[in-house]
């Protein structure tokens, strides 16, 4: 049992850091810079980003963002999920831990980097309404789908599994338009309301669509290749994933809320549960806010 309980530890930091034994070298650079950053302890993003709700966030983003077919091309046709997901996702992270924690210079390099690789992902995708378009990952109207896909699963899960967000949820809307307007996004929303119009625009206007593409993408997401010791976790925190969606988008995507029989699986319930022994295994504070609590400390910004 022991040695099983260090695997699984092992592989848990793996997945979500891309670092086994150590915490990744971008980590304790969030300590350094001189101002305190976008966001401070108190703040409706720290209280957010520093949930364990991010975990099941994370995955109910990806399903979201593969119903814009211009988004999912980019993907689709310039990244490796298929063959290094994890590293996909460890990328991921840091930049939105960097953005959440980080200095304003750190955040403003993280987003220059990421637009960077933008530059080079472009090509030809086929619209919702059947017409061939240009896509290019630095187009503000496809940037604006991942932020608010991003956006809305982190305070979706949140106001399930996590604790109460100063301000209240317009107020991490508001705050979150700082990560958008890093990476060059236009038109954001200032509050929840505001950013579930904009979803459902782009669902009533036709421009999202289901096709072979997005099965491929949710068979993945229901079935990465995980190490074994994960997977029954993993299956309780998709499951919890596609509880979270909508009926509409959830029909959209071609899935339904786990049942055993006619009978509905406990889903909040039972992620709570895995959130909480996952909290257990990486700890209470992560060690990105560690490293920010540092430099907020030493710049006299906390006791």
């Amino acid at each position: 049992m022991a040695n099983f309980l260090k695997t699984w530890q092992t592989e848990l930091k793996r997945t979500l850091t891309g670092s086994a034994d150590a915490v990744p070298e971008w980590v304790p650079l969030l300590a350094d810079g001189h101002d305190a950053g976008y966001f401070l302890p108190g703040s409706a993003t720290w209280a957010v980003h520093g949930s364990m709700s991010t975990i099941v966030a994370g995955i109910r983003a990806l399903l979201m963002q593969a119903l814009h077919p211009g988004a999912l091309a980019g993907v689709y046709d310039h990244s490796h999920f298929r063959e290094d997901p994890l590293g996909r996702l460890a990328s991921t992270i840091r930049w939105i831990f960097t953005v959440t924690y980080g200095s304003t210079y750190a955040a403003q390099a993280a987003s220059g980097w990421v637009l960077r690789i933008h530059e080079q992902v472009n090509g030809l995708y086929v619209d919702g309404h059947g017409v061939e378009r240009n896509y290019s990952a630095d187009d503000p109207e496809l940037l604006r789908w991942v932020h608010i896909a991003f956006t809305d699963a982190f305070l979706s899960t949140h106001k399930i599994w996590g604790a109460r967000i100063p301000g209240g949820p317009d107020e991490y809307v508001r705050e979150w338009i700082q990560a958008g307007t890093l990476m060059g996004v236009r038109v954001l929303p200032a509050s929840e309301r505001e950013m579930r119009g904009m979803l459902d625009k782009w669902y009533d206007d036709g421009d999202l669509k289901f096709d072979a593409r997005v099965k491929e993408v949710v068979d993945f997401l229901r079935r990465p290749p995980l190490h074994p010791s994960l997977m029954v976790g993993y299956r309780v925190l998709f499951a919890a994933a596609v509880a979270t969606l909508e009926p509409k988008y959830r029909e959209l995507l071609g899935l339904k809320k786990a049942h055993l029989g006619p009978i509905p699986l406990p889903a909040v319930t039972g992620t709570r549960i895995v959130l909480w022994v996952i909290h257990l295994a990486l700890g209470k504070v992560g060690p990105s806010e560690m490293a920010a609590r540092s430099r907020l400390k030493r710049l006299g910004l906390l006791p």
